[in-house]
C-alpha cells in the first residue's frame, strides 16, 4: 500500500531571505507563514548579533532558532570581532543558549593563513566541546578573463574533505557549475543541513532563485532525502531584495516553504 511519509526534517526560514527588512521581520514572516524556525544569518543588523533581543523575538513568536550562521562573509569580517576561530565559538555559544542545533561555517578565505592551515584540526576540537554540529558549506571559485579564482582554503568544496558534517547549498552548486546531485549523494550521511534555494549557473552570480525556478535537482533530492528518514534541517535561502513589494516577496517565501513541505512528503510502500 502507498502512504505517506513526512521525514522529521524541520524546514527554517533564513533570516538573509527577507533582506533588506531585518531579523524581526524574519521571525514575523516565518511566524505567519508556517515555517519551524529560523536559522540567524549573523551579520550587520546589530538584532542577529545580540542574543538577549533573539530569545525575546523567539518568546514573542513562539519560533526557535533552530541554526546560527556564523559571520563568515567578506561583508562580516568584522562582525563579532576579527579573530575567525573567536567567532565561531561565539556561534557555539548562541547556538547552546538558544537551543539551535547546527553552526554553518564557510571555509576560510585564503588569506586567513592561521586559521586555514588549523580549519579541520580545530572543527574537529570544538566538536569533542559540544552537541553543536559544525557544518562546513559549500562554496564556489570565481571566474575572471577565463581563469578560475578560489578564494577559499583548503578549498571552496568541502565534499573531498574530511569533515563530518556538511551544509550544501544548491545556490553554490549552480554558481560553481558543479553536479549538484553528484554532490549530495557522495555526501551520505554527512549532509547535516540543507540550504533549498536555485540557480541557473551564471559564472559570479550566487542567485538564491526561489526553489524551482533554476536548473539545480531540488525536487530530487528533497524526495530522497524524505525517503532516508533524514532528521537534519532545510533552510529556504533564497534572494528577496529585487522583490516589487513586499507582498511580492512574502509570495516567493510562502512558495519556496511549499516546495520543502510538497517534496518531502515522501511516497513509500508499507
Amino acid at each position: 500500500m502507498s502512504v505517506i511519509r513526512v521525514p522529521s526534517a524541520k524546514v527554517a526560514l533564513s533570516t538573509a531571505s527577507v533582506y533588506p527588512e531585518r531579523t524581526p521581520d524574519a521571525f514575523e514572516l516565518a511566524a505567519r507563514l508556517g515555517y519551524d524556525g529560523v536559522e540567524i544569518m549573523v551579520g550587520a543588523d546589530p538584532v542577529s548579533q545580540d542574543i538577549d533581543v533573539l530569545e525575546r523575538l523567539v518568546d514573542h513568536y513562539q519560533l526557535p532558532i533552530l541554526a546560527i550562521h556564523a559571520p563568515c562573509l567578506l561583508v562580516t569580517q568584522r562582525v563579532w570581532g576579527k579573530d575567525p576561530w573567536a567567532k565561531l565559538k561565539r556561534a557555539q555559544q548562541a547556538a547552546e543558549r538558544v537551543g539551535a542545533k547546527t553552526v554553518v561555517v564557510h571555509p576560510p578565505f585564503r588569506w586567513q593563513r592561521d586559521y586555514a592551515r588549523d580549519f579541520e584540526v580545530g572543527l574537529a576540537r570544538m566538536r569533542e566541546e559540544t552537541d553543536v554540529v559544525f557544518a562546513v558549506e559549500n562554496m564556489f571559485p570565481l571566474r575572471a578573463r577565463g581563469n578560475k579564482v578560489v578564494p577559499y582554503s583548503p578549498d571552496w568544496n568541502p565534499v573531498d574533505y574530511d569533515f563530518p558534517q556538511v551544509t550544501l547549498d544548491l545556490s553554490h552548486t549552480a554558481v560553481s557549475g558543479s553536479d549538484a546531485w553528484e554532490m549530495f549523494t557522495k555526501l551520505g550521511d554527512r549532509l547535516a543541513h540543507l540550504h533549498l534555494a536555485d540557480g541557473v549557473g551564471i559564472p559570479n552570480r550566487d542567485e538564491h532563485l526561489v526553489p524551482g525556478r533554476g536548473s539545480q535537482p531540488c525536487a530530487p533530492i528533497l524526495e530522497r532525502l524524505a525517503n532516508s528518514g533524514f532528521d537534519g534541517l532545510v533552510v529556504l535561502e533564497i534572494n528577496t531584495r529585487k522583490a516589487a513589494s513586499r507582498t511580492e516577496r512574502i509570495d516567493d517565501l510562502a512558495e519556496g516553504l511549499a516546495f520543502a513541505r510538497l517534496h518531502l512528503a515522501a511516497s513509500a510502500n508499507a
